[in-house]
């Protein structure tokens, strides 16, 4: 576990040239940067909401198989936060946060439509996505943090997003 003094670096984005709805994370949890995986705790909803909306069970799929379906659907993940300082995995304990080059992603990106930040703590940027231009949604949080929303609630709202862009 990480001591509060030292910074953790996050994950490179997930990307294609075809990427059209890009999900922001706040910062990878600690069971995330210790696999190098994104929403690598067994008990976040990511990958769940995933496989339903998409009719495939991406869990038993090696992390790389994931990433490539994730590619080719155009859907792009990433998070707010490229570093901070946190003991533990939430949210609420993220300290000394450097944003990400969202500017710079959208201009890599030419079919990028909307940003979808999953939960608070990534919505908290929501001024700077917005002032991008592009469209920008707040999703539930798939952590397991977020007791208060049902796994059926959460789908609901993440497939609506997902229609909208083309990806279900």
């Amino acid at each position: 576990m990480s001591r509060p003094n030292d910074r953790l670096l996050g994950l490179a984005p997930v990307i294609a040239p075809n990427t059209r709805l890009m999900v922001l994370g706040s910062f990878p949890g600690v069971a995330s940067l210790q696999a190098q995986q994104y929403y690598a705790h067994p008990r976040n909803h990511f990958w769940p909401i995933l496989s339903a909306i998409w009719d495939i069970d991406l869990r038993p799929l090696p992390y790389e198989q994931r990433l490539d379906v994730v590619r080719k659907r155009g859907l792009g993940i990433w998070d707010v936060y490229g570093g901070c300082r946190r003991e533990g995995s939430l949210d609420s304990a993220i300290e000394d946060a450097e944003p990400n080059d969202l500017a710079g992603l959208k201009a890599s990106l030419p079919q990028l439509q909307a940003f979808a930040h999953n939960g608070g703590e990534s919505a908290r940027s929501m001024r700077i996505t917005r002032a991008l231009g592009l469209a920008v949604y707040r999703l539930p949080s798939t952590s397991p943090a977020n007791a208060s929303w049902s796994f059926e609630r959460k789908l609901a709202a993440w497939r609506e997003v997902f229609e909208r862009h083309g990806l279900a």
